[in-house]
């Protein structure tokens, strides 16, 4: 039975390598996948979903403002009977995106897997992430280490001398250079002003 899926993580967790893993595991079966992407997330090129450690695949960019049912019925009519639906950085997608995605689901039988940030550098919400906390039927969190060897839940932005930023638009595109995933009591000694942060510093060994 075809589910709306949501991989969940802090920044730099490996949830595009995932995604990646997916798309293979699924065309290794002979079976069709369809990837899209955010077009404002266009650091591998538009459409291009590349992973940290060097994998990428192509996908297929879109708008917030697109109708994403409508694009999986006209990718049908096009190619053909699709296995699956993969979507990367699913934090950005709409609340009207995220109800289509579930209407892939409920409608057209075809599984849906979201991968994205639940929170974003100020430990709110992101809007895509809001609503598929509370319409995924699957939620699974993949899992990072804070440079304190705990587990990390929370995003840090900072800026090019690595001080922690606690102001700014909630969308910000960047890497490594500019987010450090850190466990939730360090966020709190960042927001107090009482901690900081080595981005080259490596992560102690893990601890819960």
């Amino acid at each position: 039975m075809a589910k709306l899926y949501f991989y969940y993580s802090a920044m730099n967790a490996g949830k595009t390598t995932t995604l990646l893993q997916s798309a293979h595991n699924y065309r290794e079966r002979g079976m069709r996948v369809l990837i899209l992407t955010p077009r404002l997330d266009h650091r591998g090129g538009s459409g291009v979903v590349a992973s940290r450690i060097g994998l990428s695949a192509e996908g297929r960019a879109f708008d917030r403002d697109a109708d994403l049912e409508r694009l999986i019925r006209e990718d049908i009519a096009s190619h053909g009977k699709l296995n699956c639906l993969l979507v990367d950085e699913a934090q950005f997608l709409s609340r009207a995106q995220v109800w289509q995605l579930s209407e892939v689901v409920d409608q057209l039988h075809i599984p849906v897997l979201c991968y994205g940030l639940r929170t974003d550098f100020r430990g709110e919400l992101f809007e895509g992430s809001q609503h598929l906390l509370a319409w995924a039927d699957e939620l699974t969190e993949i899992k990072t280490i804070c440079h304190s060897g705990k587990k990390a839940t929370m995003t840090v932005r900072v800026d090019a001398q690595g001080h922690a930023l606690q102001d700014g638009p909630q969308v910000e595109i960047g890497g490594n250079e500019r987010y450090i995933s850190v466990s939730r009591a360090e966020f709190k000694k960042i927001a107090r002003g009482e901690g900081s942060i080595d981005p080259l510093q490596p992560p102690l060994p893990f601890s819960t």
